[in-house]
């Protein structure tokens, strides 16, 4: 077998092979077994078909064609081999010449992984948030606890904001009643805005019994951009009346005998989460300066593969929920537009982060070994709400081992990065790694969101 290798861009290229007759006797064979073991030709037995009555009944090029797809992989992959091609994906494989008793020629064209300088990963400097943590902070947590358990008491005054309701309501579009818009008896917490644009300045002012209507744009359902005429009556007011802030309130809200234990603790939950994001904005913001610092061209037809198959996927959850992509992209606040742009950037950031960092794992020689495999395992059980057994089960069966591998040892590159790296928050005092890491293991990195799905 012969093989050339042209490249038509940086991430493409394209062999030419061609195959000896004679290597071709293998898959020949098997195409007479195959295609005599599944005809009935009176005078022979099953399988025991000889190639010249094969040849006469079907044709030489029934015979060939089954030939030629059996044996295509196996040349492609020595080609593959024999270049040293670092394909990504499938080829494009088209015969050429097909010379019986001669030759076979082919070409496939295929995505390749791109090849690039690798930056500087040393030293990288990053800035993430303080983590100091205000009275006002600590005042914003006990009042939303005090507010679990807080107790509605019907008023008989007009609609103030914060209030809760019971209402009714109705709305129509050019004289149509819309059906998904009518409801009774329906709670609503005056400020949420989250209903229905409008309602909230409607309401306000009004009394028990008492009615109002005002116009909206609906943002989904069969009427999306269209405008409603809603007519809400109010049915009920009350207003929630929070328990008094002391050490009695502590003790029925929490395991703590005193309102400044409670506070207290609070604030070092607060901490903790403050520290948490401090973790994941220095794994990110270091991740983004190293690709920032690296010019490096992407497979078109990877990425639009690749953004494919994240549509489908939503596409695919959205009609599981019962939910339309105009409903999905009104609820985000997005147009079409913006979400394009948005799963491109993601889609293209996502895979440059991928070669940037297996290419940093080839060049410290990084590897996993059984235990990081195990808590990785672990850990991503966890996230998906499976026993570690059920997840090694499901992972073993759809053939995924070698991409949790990837997703670890990617991770444990983008950990030494980090580690390299020199990491202050805005108030300019340096950070400890250490403790950053113990909060967000690095190869908890979204493999979705920041090293895209392994392409090979």
């Amino acid at each position: 077998m012969k093989s050339d290798l042209e490249t038509l861009n940086p991430t493409r290229v394209k062999l030419t092979v061609e195959v000896p007759f004679d290597e071709l006797k293998p898959s020949l064979d098997a195409a007479y077994r195959k295609i005599g073991s599944q005809v009935t030709i009176p005078g022979f037995r099953k399988g025991k078909v000889p190639p010249r009555v094969i040849d006469q009944r079907f044709g030489r090029e029934m015979v060939l064609e089954e030939a030629v797809n059996d044996a295509l992989p196996k040349f492609y992959g020595d080609a593959v081999e024999a270049n040293d091609v670092k394909v990504i994906g499938q080829p494009d494989v088209d015969v050429t010449e097909l010379a019986d008793g001669e030759h076979l020629t082919f070409t496939a064209e295929v995505d390749v992984r791109p090849e690039f300088d690798l930056p500087e990963y040393e030293g990288l400097e990053v800035t993430v948030d303080d983590a100091d943590v205000t009275d006002a902070e600590i005042d914003e947590q006990v009042d939303g606890l005090r507010a679990r358990f807080g107790t509605l008491t019907g008023v008989d005054r007009a609609v103030t904001d914060g209030d809760f309701l019971s209402i009714d309501l109705s709305a129509t579009v050019g004289g149509e009643a819309v059906a998904d818009l009518t409801a009774k008896g329906l709670s609503y917490q005056v400020g949420g805005g989250a209903l229905l644009e409008g309602l909230d300045e409607a309401v306000i002012g009004l009394s028990a019994g008492e009615t109002r209507d005002f116009t909206t744009t609906l943002v989904g359902g069969d009427h999306a951009g269209e405008e409603a005429v809603v007519t809400v009556e109010v049915k009920s007011v009350k207003e929630r009346e929070l328990p008094e802030l002391d050490d009695d309130f502590a003790q029925t809200a929490s395991e703590f005998d005193t309102l400044d234990e409670l506070r207290a603790d609070v604030r070092s939950r607060v901490e903790n989460m403050k520290t948490v994001q401090q973790g994941v904005q220095a794994r990110d913001r270091v991740l983004e300066k190293l690709l920032d610092s690296v010019d490096l061209p992407l497979p078109e037809g990877v990425v639009k593969a690749e953004i494919d198959a994240r549509n489908h996927s939503l596409a695919h959850q959205l009609e599981s929920a019962g939910m339309s992509k105009a409903d999905f992209l009104a609820a985000e606040g997005q147009t079409e537009e913006e979400f394009d742009a948005e799963l491109l950037k993601s889609t293209r950031d996502a895979m440059s982060a991928q070669f940037v960092l297996e290419k940093i794992v080839e060049k410290e020689q990084l590897s996993v070994n059984e235990q990081e495999l195990t808590e990785h395992l672990v850990r991503t059980a966890a996230r998906y709400g499976m026993s570690p057994d059920q997840f090694v089960q499901q992972v073993v069966q759809a053939g995924q081992v070698p991409m949790l591998v990837s997703e670890v040892v990617r991770g444990k590159a983008l950990a030494l990065v980090l580690d390299k790296a020199r990491i202050t928050d805005e108030s300019g005092r340096e950070i400890d790694l250490d403790a950053l890491r113990e909060d967000v293991p690095a190869d908890e990195v979204d493999v979705e969101d920041h090293t895209g799905h392994d392409h090979d």
